[in-house]
């Protein structure tokens, strides 16, 4: 490869020895991060009961982190590319322990919301550093296959390891060790990359910081993703929800007029333009739009209509993580040299879609060996499978001084994609119960018939809801297979802006993406 394609995919020309050592501590500060998000939601009714947080309150438990985390993620992704990859991830990793041993020692609701919104703040800085670290120390296409195999397959299955330690936790010790446990990952993963890691030199973004473009990104994103949460407490048509989308819309149509004019922009939009990346980034945001909204129906579903316990739900999730391993390590990893992505995420995408389709024959009464099982083990395979390129696709040929950010669009479509998922397949799955409920509710004599009545129309509102998801990853696999063209990594890769006749002129030209 020549210096000029060396210094296009901003490589550097050796391989970090101990890359494969830091592979164990970013995966470690991934299951973490992507533990706090499932595991908070299990601990959530004991915690409200201990500190006397009001039902009106509540949701702050989450949105309070969830604010933080995806307003910040430009800015903590801009930040590992000017301060230092290593360095942002350690500080990432000490601040997101100091915050949860505050969440765990809270004593009333002003100090928890504050500790998850400032859990939120260091998973801004950690999650993006974390992905660009793999973007910048794993080039070679098979050695890039594996390691974001495994930390794909962290990525998907790690929410679902959540309810299980989270039910674990919860039910035989106590709600406070839900943050507790995120220490001892923070102090291990932390003190490895310190010593382990080595960051690729020359790959830094030393450009002033664009401030206009950090307060118009931060304040956009944050309303967008305040208004999707009120949405599912307040309604659509609630006045400040109506607002905060407005704002939003115009923050973010501000954000994208400043960073195309500024001579050091806070999000270049080469980064998103490019055709493969900006394919990767919608596909994947509709993908976890399906994704979390399932999870929690299917948490309510077990709990509620089937009676499981915390930690019986946490068990019955796994055949999902096992699909997802399965995908992601056996299946994404070794096809991911061999073929183009498209054909690894939108097949990946469809068969999520078929395994939802099993999750739509839901009924009260339903077998979990005979639909709970296969339907999640298809979409945990799918998604596994997925996941893999997308994670690996979409920080593959960019520039060393745009990894951060590229990375951080990763975690945004999946922060947005997850606030849009819960708020809006809640709304249509309130919204079928209701109307189930008032038109079977009349035939109900007994109280029985009541409680059954209730039962049958909120799994109605959970299978209306899934039919959207399966919508949804439909459309999430046709633009993975017609937006994506970049071929096998280490093939013809298109790495370019790949729009009209300059991505056709590209095909034709073999460019090594790494």
């Amino acid at each position: 490869m020549s210096q000029s394609a060396v210094k296009a995919s901003g490589v550097a020309d050796a391989p970090d020895a101990g890359r494969w050592k830091a592979l164990v501590f970013i995966a470690l500060a991934q299951l973490m991060v992507v533990l706090d998000a499932t595991i908070v939601n299990i601990a959530l009714p004991s915690a409200q009961q201990d500190l006397g947080i009001s039902d009106g309150n509540r949701q702050w438990v989450v949105t309070a982190y969830a604010l933080a985390f995806g307003g910040l993620l430009l800015f903590g992704g801009r930040i590992a590319d000017l301060w230092g990859r290593k360095r942002t991830f350690v500080t990432g990793l000490a601040g997101f322990a100091v915050a949860s041993a505050l969440g765990g020692a809270a004593t009333n609701e002003a100090m928890m919301f504050g500790s998850r919104a400032l859990q939120g703040v260091f998973g801004a800085l950690l999650a993006p550093a974390a992905l660009s670290l793999l973007a910048v120390m794993f080039t070679d296409a098979k050695e890039r296959a594996k390691a974001f195999g495994i930390y794909g397959a962290i990525a998907g299955g790690g929410g679902a390891v959540g309810l299980i330690l989270g039910g674990f936790l919860t039910e035989y010790l106590n709600w406070r060790w839900t943050f507790f446990v995120n220490i001892p990952f923070a102090i291990v993963a932390a003190a490895g990359a310190y010593l382990v890691i080595r960051e690729p030199k020359g790959g830094r973004n030393r450009s002033p910081l664009d401030i206009p473009g950090v307060i118009l990104s931060t304040f956009g994103l944050v309303a967008l993703v305040y208004g999707f949460t009120r949405a599912e407490s307040n309604g659509w048509s609630d006045a400040l929800t109506v607002g905060m989308f407005v704002g939003s819309a115009v923050l973010l149509l501000a954000f994208v007029l400043v960073e195309s004019r500024v001579k050091a922009p806070l999000l270049p939009l080469r980064v998103i333009t490019e055709r493969n990346r900006g394919g990767i980034y919608l596909s994947l945001g509709l993908a976890i739009i399906a994704m979390f909204g399932l999870f929690l129906f299917l948490t309510y579903y077990l709990q509620i209509v089937k009676g499981y316990t915390p930690v019986k739900t946490g068990f019955a999730f796994l055949p999902m993580i096992a699909g997802m391993i399965t995908g992601s390590t056996q299946i994404g990893a070794r096809l991911m040299t061999r073929v183009a992505p498209r054909l690894l995420m939108g097949p990946g995408f469809l068969v999520a879609a078929v395994g939802m389709l099993f999750l739509t024959q839901l009924e009260v009464d339903t077998s979990y060996a005979g639909v709970l099982l296969p339907g999640m083990l298809l979409l945990g395979l799918g998604m596994g499978t997925a996941f893999m390129p997308a994670m690996s696709m979409a920080t593959m040929g960019v520039e060393a001084r745009d990894a951060g950010v590229a990375s951080a669009m990763v975690n945004t479509s999946q922060q947005v994609g997850g606030a849009i998922g819960t708020a809006l397949l809640n709304t249509i799955a309130a919204s079928a119960t209701t109307s189930y409920i008032a038109d079977h509710m009349g035939g109900a004599a007994s109280r029985s018939q009541q409680q059954l009545v209730q039962l049958e129309g909120q799994v109605q509102g959970y299978t209306s809801a899934i039919w959207f998801a399966v919508g949804i990853l439909v459309v999430a696999a046709a633009i993975a297979l017609t937006l994506i063209n970049a071929g096998r990594p280490g093939g013809g890769a298109v790495t370019g802006s790949g729009a009209g006749d300059e991505a056709e002129d590209e095909l034709r030209v073999p460019v090594v993406a790494h």
